[in-house]
């Protein structure tokens, strides 16, 4: 009994307590809520301050016009004594509605594209932009078909998630959208994706109620021929510089289309063994055309032309001792070339003998 007393008094205190506090949960939401906002304006001004970034200006039109841009969290990881390649971005409706971006792997155009709509969203949620000037008119939806992965759970392959994406933009775009497509094609045969993505880029440019701002970045280099096709559609790639063997990323969006991916390039960069970079390289110099031309006197003016895989000679048969994908190797095969043998005496030659046969081991 005494048990029972005491539990139904611990009740009413309780219930007592929380009726009192009741009344202060809506004031501690509220200043919740209002130091929230303090400290999410108080990040962007910091932000702002230490990073040069501008104030927005904001225009009853359709244009986007970014000046000397930044991607906002690349910039902060580039290494010592590197600062990122800024770049202007000018997209309107009448005169400039999609920019079709060419360029090599690795060189930028995946971070122009994002780079592009993070402008925007910080410049729409209050925050000042990584740029030296932005002129935006609202934008009301970012579509982005960037990136590839495959749904395994419900037995999608990476084309089919390309693809579903791509058509639930095509099925929702508006005037103030602006889309970003990243190599859209590319998880399919060549011809195919080219297909796809030159029937994309028109139906984007000859839409009837909607002409939405549009990144187009591929490498599928027959698409410049659009640009001669269409008004609203511009050429531009990311610029590189060719030393010897080696290829140098400028990160520099310029008008004009290009006509090399560098692929190659990159896979020796990424220690691809030397034999199948030559190999690769040497398949290249046969198939290399183009696979799509302009004939103005077909219906649609588009002709496609099969590359002659047929003529591809089979690789010689050469032996090599040094790999340039290994670095023991490498290091191995740059000692012998600084060797001086006619000024060596048999005691040195044999040290140097024995000193090599440690770097191997």
């Amino acid at each position: 009994m005494r048990k029972k007393k005491i539990l139904e008094l611990e009740t009413m205190l309780f219930e007592q307590l929380v009726f009192s506090l009741a009344d202060y949960i809506q004031p501690i939401q509220h200043n919740a809520a209002i130091i929230a906002r303090l400290d999410c304006l108080l990040a962007f001004s910091k932000v702002a301050e230490r990073y040069q970034y501008c104030r927005p200006t904001f225009e009853d039109s359709f244009i986007i016009d970014i000046r000397a841009g930044r991607h906002p969290v690349i910039e902060q990881q580039m290494p010592d004594g590197e600062s990122y390649v800024p770049n202007d971005v000018y997209l309107d409706r009448d005169s400039q509605q999609i920019l079709m971006i060419t360029g090599p792997n690795m060189a930028g155009k995946s971070a122009l594209l994002r780079q592009t709509a993070l402008i925007c969203l910080m410049a729409q949620m209050g925050s000042f932009v990584p740029a030296t000037a932005l002129k935006l008119g609202l934008i009301d939806k970012v579509f982005t078909r960037v990136g590839a992965s495959d749904n395994i759970s419900s037995g999608e392959s990476t084309f089919m998630v390309e693809m579903n994406e791509t058509a639930s933009i095509m099925n929702n775009i508006s005037d103030r959208s602006l889309i970003l497509l990243d190599e859209i094609g590319r998880g399919t045969s060549t011809y195919d994706g080219i297909s796809i993505a030159w029937s994309i880029a028109e139906y984007l440019h000859n839409h009837n109620q909607s002409r939405p701002k549009t990144l187009f970045a591929t490498h599928y280099h027959e698409l410049n021929e659009l640009a001669n096709k269409f008004p609203r559609i511009r050429n531009f790639h990311i610029t590189t510089k060719e030393v010897g063997q080696k290829v140098i990323f400028l990160r520099q969006l310029v008008a004009g289309g290009s006509q090399h991916s560098f692929g190659i390039h990159v896979a020796r960069m990424a220690g691809m063994p030397r034999s199948i970079v030559e190999r690769a390289a040497h398949i290249l110099a046969q198939l290399e055309q183009k696979s799509i031309t302009t004939d103005f006197n077909s219906p649609d003016g588009v002709v496609a032309k099969k590359a002659a895989t047929e003529k591809i000679s089979p690789p010689a048969i050469q032996l090599s001792i040094f790999e340039a994908a290994d670095p023991s190797t490498e290091k191995l095969k740059l000692a012998l070339k600084n060797l001086q043998l006619d000024a060596m005496t048999p005691i040195e030659c044999m040290m140097k003998l024995n000193e090599l046969k440690k770097m191997i081991e």
